[in-house]
């Protein structure tokens, strides 16, 4: 049964590689039992709420195999947590996971919304926590497996073991790994994103835009 390995939170902290000079990408694991609100875990606050945060963004997931997978890349072990994430999970595939998937982890119910963009101050986080970052972000882009961000469509208690539940599934074949590609790698995947009936305005104007520029339908 997927399961959740580790909840982790973090709080804005003053960094001077960081774009907007603060970051909370360094998490630390929490003990026992800890709420999951609307906009987030209890105790995880956003530093940049330009790009993070919100009810789209509102908890990020991250797969435990996917960190091994990074660890065996990069020479050294990697921690829970050391992705900035969130929720690391066990035994599931979230990068396959359905955009609109949900999946109740303890009391929450929480949806799969959308995908995490690396940005620099990823890497530079990766570099001074001891790891090569060198041509981190098209490293991390290229591999495609960002893991999703996920919207609280009910509130409650999780924490760490509390099994990982797939509710619901919507069957329109647009994955977390497919979503991400179309707006990094693989423009031409871009269409495909106007199958998800509640797609994100920015990532639905972004793929009628595409259509529009080149005259093409849906591929298949």
């Amino acid at each position: 049964m997927p399961s959740i390995v580790s909840v982790n939170v973090g709080t804005p902290r003053a960094a001077e590689w960081a774009e907007i000079g603060r970051t909370s990408i360094a998490k630390h694991a929490v003990t026992g039992a800890v709420h999951v609100g609307l906009l987030g875990i209890d105790g995880d606050q956003v530093s940049d709420r330009r790009h993070h945060g919100g009810i789209d963004q509102a908890v990020y997931a991250f797969a435990r195999e996917d960190l091994d997978w990074w660890a065996g890349e990069l020479g050294q072990e990697i921690p829970d947590g050391q992705f900035g994430e969130n929720l690391t999970t066990l035994g599931i595939d979230v990068n396959e996971a359905e955009i609109g998937e949900r999946w109740q982890v303890g009391e929450a119910l929480l949806e799969v919304r959308s995908v995490r963009t690396p940005c620099n101050d990823f890497k530079n986080w990766m570099g001074l926590s001891g790891y090569d970052n060198a041509a981190w972000v098209r490293r991390f882009a290229q591999v495609g497996r960002p893991g999703p961000y996920l919207k609280v469509l009910g509130e409650g208690a999780i924490r760490a073991g509390d099994e990982l539940s797939v509710i619901y599934e919507p069957g329109h074949g647009v994955t977390v790994s497919m979503m991400y590609r179309a707006i990094s790698t693989e423009p031409a995947l871009l269409p495909r994103l106007l199958d998800v009936p509640d797609l994100l305005p920015k990532a639905r104007a972004r793929a009628e835009q595409y259509v529009a520029a080149a005259g093409a339908g849906r591929p298949r």
